[in-house]
């Protein structure tokens, strides 16, 4: 009668274990080493991470059958011998004191959660006897051991591990798998962090039990007893969060990265060390690419995470302009078509295109310049007129190529203005684009992902990129920080500075054939402050990271070879009587003490002009007298003839 019930249940009542099975896990992120990054709570709000039973301590396996049900392997569900000898103990005392569930009925009660009466107790021993012919004794295990309650919403072995002791269930010593095993009965009474003796007085009834039962020695147990009972460990930041996010954001059942945590730590003190010297509200970013592969090994968005509005910002993704930083790539679309070289001479002066009349980061010019001289010096003219002669198209074409992402109508939103940093790209981009310098050419995608396949492709001739390396290495140049290097410690590397209109942006990209890396410094906020230049403010933490013994890199390649160039490009004498504001210049401060500053602006021509402040007309005819509070301003002037100038400078308040 009895057997006929329970194959009638068997076959018309399917177990939830197979639900229970489908259950995912927590979603983790965790870096190239399976270091965790990141966890968070499931959809249910439970801390749950299912491992198999290899992934479990044998310590915490034998302290749980011990405490919950020694004969587990001798029973078919149901232990006859546990209830007889429950029953005549609760008969005696006239109260319940003493339980007969096994494992299987446990997991049974766990996965219906029935109401505690004699019915529902009937119906948990046919359970019983159901889910030992559906699943094998060490199925059963697994399946108690990773849904068990270990207190509040911590669901599993290995969640409680992670929780009570971080750590991973397989590395639980004795003395804390006992604590752990002595939870289930009663989670929120044995806690340690709430009831630290009561959980002492479990843990050694464990011990105890486990003694008795001949899974270790009586002197194992004293001394697995003498071990203190920590806290719960606090639970940790996210590590390197704005990656660990992003990873998520990829792969919401989570994943593991590239990232390399060790190394991101110890980018992340020298980062932190760095922003001191900045000024106030300043931030900075850091990517770091292995550039044979491709993997992101270390992804700092900001500076401090932690900062509830500033920390939310990724710098590594944000979009802004990269001042001179793209320069080497519109050489390098000059260089493909062989028409320029290094040695080649252009023509440093004042030019302008459609009333737009740039002029180098000093104010001066240089006259005739080598190509790899005026790539090394950053002059402005120079790479507005290569970019020029080479063809916009042409030199976009080789930005998107080497893996910096444009918008579609960057033609029209930057012009020839790109040659300065005129159309916004991330951090993220440049680091790509460089480490595609590093493999000689050959485009990877950066990846985070580390089961994401990637392949490489021919973007650019190696001999470009030689010489580009070459033109920006360590043998013409020492980064700003290596001046008390000796020649004979110098590591090699390559890198361009750049620096935003306004100073709004400090970059500073490059690489050492091994490592890719790129740096930004600013306010996220968009404010500019006269520290923020690229030479200055990101350069000496890149020349720093570069010395790091994860990045070194001390041989130093042997020069580009140079080649013939057959039809070099025509470069136009600049006309040299352009209208030009004299005073003040793009690099002026002025200081506003007891009341607006004064300003006297001048022109290198006579006659009437109209006059622009922040593009209000403040002038007809005559040079105007200004009085200004602080803050950024534009001045622009036109003359009768059509002729534009302009300048960009800041008055600040007396500190």
């Amino acid at each position: 009668m009895v057997y006929a019930l329970f194959c009638a249940i068997w076959q018309f009542y399917p177990f939830p274990i197979d639900k229970f099975e489908r259950q995912p896990a927590n979603p983790i992120v965790t870096d190239r080493h399976g270091q965790r990054m990141l966890s968070i709570v499931n959809v249910d709000g439970q801390w749950r991470q299912p491992v198999p039973l290899s992934e479990i301590s044998p310590w915490l396996i034998q302290a749980t059958l011990a405490a919950e049900d020694a004969r587990f392997y001798q029973h078919t569900g149901v232990d006859f011998q546990a209830l007889l000898r429950a029953a005549a103990q609760n008969a005696m005392h006239q109260s319940v004191v003493s339980g007969a569930s096994t494992v299987t009925m446990q997991l049974c009660r766990q996965l219906e959660r029935p109401p505690r009466t004699l019915r529902a107790k009937l119906w948990q021993i046919l359970r019983a006897w159901q889910l030992e012919k559906l699943r094998s004794k060490d199925q059963i295990l697994a399946a108690y051991l990773n849904l068990a309650s270990y207190g509040g919403n911590v669901q599993g072995a290995e969640a409680a591990a992670r929780w009570f002791f971080d750590k991973s269930a397989k590395d639980l010593s004795l003395g804390e798998a006992a604590l752990l095993a002595g939870l289930p009965q009663s989670p929120n009474r044995f806690r340690p962090d709430r009831q630290m003796e009561q959980a002492r007085t479990r843990r050694q009834f464990v011990l105890r039990r486990m003694a008795e039962q001949g899974m270790i020695s009586t002197s194992a147990a004293e001394q697995a007893g003498l071990e203190p009972i920590p806290l719960p460990a606090p639970r940790k930041s996210t590590a390197a969060p704005h990656a660990a996010f992003h990873a998520l954001r990829s792969s919401s059942q989570g994943t593991r990265t590239t990232i390399d945590l060790t190394v991101q730590q110890r980018v992340e003190k020298i980062v932190r060390a760095h922003q001191r010297i900045l000024p106030q509200g300043s931030d900075i970013a850091v990517c770091v690419v292995d550039i044979a592969s491709g993997d992101i090994v270390t992804w700092i968005g900001s500076a401090d995470p932690n900062d509830p509005r500033d920390g939310q910002v990724d710098g590594v993704l944000a979009k802004r302009s990269p001042g001179s930083a793209l320069k080497p790539f519109l050489y390098a679309a000059a260089f493909q078509t062989h028409r320029l070289a290094p040695e080649s001479l252009i023509y440093d002066g004042a030019i302008e295109r459609s009333g737009w009349t740039p002029e180098n980061f000093d104010h001066t010019y240089s006259g005739d310049v080598s190509t790899a001289d005026a790539l090394r010096r950053s002059l402005n003219v120079p790479a507005i007129l290569v970019t020029e002669q080479t063809g916009l198209a042409r030199c976009l074409g080789t930005l998107r190529s080497v893996g910096i992402t444009l918008p579609n109508d960057a033609e029209q939103r930057g012009g020839l203005a790109i040659a300065v940093g005129g159309i916004e790209v991330s951090l993220l981009d440049l680091v790509t684009g460089y480490a595609t310098l590093g493999r000689q050419g050959m485009y990877r995608r950066s990846r985070l992902i580390a089961d994401e396949p990637t392949k490489s492709q021919r973007v650019l001739d190696p001999d470009v990129c030689h010489a580009i390396n070459d033109i920006l290495s360590t043998r013409h140049r020492r980064p700003n920080g290596w001046e008390s290097l000796p020649e004979s410690d110098l590591p090699w590397c390559v890198w361009k500075t750049g620096t935003s209109s306004g100073r709004r942006d400090a970059w500073a990209v490059g690489h050492n054939g091994r490592f890719a890396i790129g740096v930004w410094a600013g306010r996220f906020s968009g404010t500019g402050h006269v520290d923020f230049v690229g030479g200055e403010a990101a350069e000496p933490l890149l020349a720093e990271l570069f010395l790091m013994p994860e990045f070194r890199v001390n041989q130093h390649p042997v020069p580009a070879t140079p080649w013939k160039v057959e039809r070099p490009f025509s470069f136009p004498k600049p006309d040299t009587g352009l209208l030009r504001i004299t005073s003040p210049t793009s690099k002026d401060v002025f200081l506003s003490r007891s009341g607006p500053a004064v300003i006297h602006p001048t022109l290198n021509a006579s006659g009437s002009a109209r006059w622009f402040l922040n593009g209000r007309l403040v002038s007809e005819n005559s040079i105007p007298r200004l009085e200004l509070q602080p803050g950024r301003y534009e001045l622009r002037c036109i003359s009768e003839q059509g002729q534009a100038a302009a300048v960009e400078f800041a008055v600040r308040g007396w500190e």
